[in-house]
């Protein structure tokens, strides 16, 4: 039986990693870490076709189970703790990948779905659905600002620079943040329109 290198537990923000190998995450993998269980997304972001729409799905599913139960002050404390603890998950799980940004790291797609959700709430299911699209379409498609916001950071060198998986977990957060940004700017035009 083939057994998985395990990467290391305790990560330091500041080391470069090991240069080897990426890592495929597994379950087994994604179970090592809580910030591997938060960076893919509960396990949404295994999904081994389209992670990230997987990923949105999903926040899309907790958002509509919690859409009542959170008070507007909640849902944004919610969401601001969600893109800091998820900079911190998502540099922990790239560098324990050995990846500046891999596509099953899926916490970026969640938490900036959020607060697509949440900025446009309440809405109809048409327009949530709307906002599923159109987010999904920007996070893929990358066009304009949220190219720029990709490509930011992967030209990063761990081996160089002793910041590099901080300004990758913040690259991986920020496309899709920007994302968002344009979700939200589409869908207020049309709502104005």
């Amino acid at each position: 039986m083939q057994t998985e290198p395990t990467p290391p537990q305790d990560v330091s923000w500041h080391e470069a990693a090991p240069a080897t190998a990426p890592i495929t995450p597994t379950l087994h993998f994604m179970m090592g870490h809580p910030a591997h269980v938060m960076a893919l997304g509960f396990g949404s972001g295994l999904s081994k076709r389209a992670p990230g729409t997987a990923g949105t799905l999903w926040a899309w599913g907790i958002f509509a189970l919690l859409q009542y139960r959170l008070t507007e002050a909640q849902w944004g404390t919610l969401i601001g703790i969600s893109i800091v603890a998820g900079w911190w998950a998502c540099t922990v799980t790239a560098k324990n990948m050995r990846t500046l940004d891999p596509g099953s790291i899926v916490w970026d797609e969640i938490a900036a779905f959020w607060l697509v959700l949440w900025l446009i709430s309440p809405c109809s299911l048409w327009e949530q659905l709307a906002a599923f699209a159109l987010f999904r379409i920007f996070d893929a498609a990358k066009p304009g600002p949220v190219g720029w916001a990709d490509q930011l950071f992967h030209g990063v060198n761990p081996a160089s620079d002793p910041a590099a998986w901080r300004k990758a977990g913040w690259g991986i957060m920020l496309d899709d943040l920007v994302a968002a940004f344009c979700t939200l700017l589409v869908l207020a035009f049309w709502r104005a329109w």
